[in-house]
């Protein structure tokens, strides 16, 4: 398109340009100019970086930083593009877990499993004590009803039994059952946290671990689970008290403040945010590879320099 506009004369420079609107509930969401650019959407002067590939208008990139402290990621450069059709800033899973971890994100998958191992922990190890007791002194019947670990994530409404089958089903099919009992609480994920977690507290119980021991081990597992690629939550409360995150391109650190990267949905009680950052491990020779999204073009004016095959950044007025 640029190359046409340019053959018939159509604009002079071979450039375009990109400035996204930061003030959302304004009509206006942003500009894309050909051929040029709009002085009055920029402060400053753009800072230039050679196009390192082709086609992706790929980049390199010399550090990203914490806090002001570098995370050493880049010690020989990252490659790097910026793109409007990329709604969040994406990158490999090291960085992107400690970016997450500094400003408090937990990946959807950790809360719930702090939530299950908060509300069930207890209830699971009286269950399982009683149970690995019953099978090291199988005479001693002390429960009526027999407890095993298949029985256990039914009895507590996380799974199902059909039969002698232990089965994993989401919500729809809860309540679609022939008994009419709705169990909204049912669903496939669940199922299988609930057995994990019974299956790691029964191996712990047989070895004499503590209760008290036991639920400290299995809290700090749920900090280790991998943040998901879907959204990670952070408290709305703490964004004056998180971290700026910078990407250094071109020598010059482009900065991005808590409000710039963390997305915000509902207000008062009814706010949620969620972390801007999204794991990506693109494997070589092509990767390690980051995208600078629309969080980042909001911040910072874009220039695509074609002629000169580079790309420029200024702070978006």
């Amino acid at each position: 398109m640029q190359d046409n506009m340019v053959n018939q004369h159509l604009v002079k420079q071979h450039i375009f340009s990109f400035w996204l609107n930061q003030r959302g509930k304004e009509g206006e969401g942003g500009e894309i100019i050909f051929g040029g650019v709009d002085p009055n959407h920029y402060k400053g002067v753009h800072t230039f970086v050679p196009v390192t590939q082709k086609g992706y208008w790929q980049f390199d990139m010399d550090d990203v930083l914490i806090g002001g402290q570098s995370t050493g990621f880049c010690k020989n450069k990252c490659a790097a593009i910026v793109d409007s059709g990329t709604a969040l800033l994406a990158g490999p899973t090291s960085v992107i877990t400690q970016i997450n971890h500094a400003i408090g994100a937990q990946g959807i998958v950790t809360e719930a499993c702090n939530g299950f191992v908060s509300n069930f922990g207890h209830i699971i190890f009286g269950l399982l004590s009683t149970f690995v007791y019953n099978f090291q002194f199988p005479h001693q019947n002390l429960l009526e009803v027999p407890v095993n670990t298949k029985t256990i994530c039914p009895f507590i409404g996380f799974c199902f039994l059909d039969g002698d089958h232990e089965v994993s089903i989401g919500i729809e099919s809860v309540v679609d059952r022939s008994d009419g009992v709705s169990h909204p609480s049912v669903t496939a994920p669940n199922c299988l946290l609930c057995k994990a977690i019974v299956g790691l507290m029964h191996k712990m119980i047989a070895n004499n671990n503590t209760q008290e021991m036991i639920l400290k081990t299995l809290g700090n597992l749920c900090k280790l689970v991998p943040v998901p690629v879907e959204e990670s939550m952070v408290d709305c409360a703490r964004l004056s008290s998180m971290p700026s995150i910078s990407f250094t391109i071109g020598g010059k650190e482009f900065e991005l403040l808590p409000n710039e990267y963390i997305l915000k949905t509902g207000e008062g009680e009814d706010a949620h945010c969620f972390s801007g950052f999204m794991p990506l491990d693109i494997p070589p020779p092509r990767g390690p590879h980051w995208i600078l999204g629309d969080l980042f073009m909001r911040r910072y004016h874009t220039v695509f320099d074609y002629g000169n095959l580079r790309v420029g950044f200024a702070e978006a007025a």
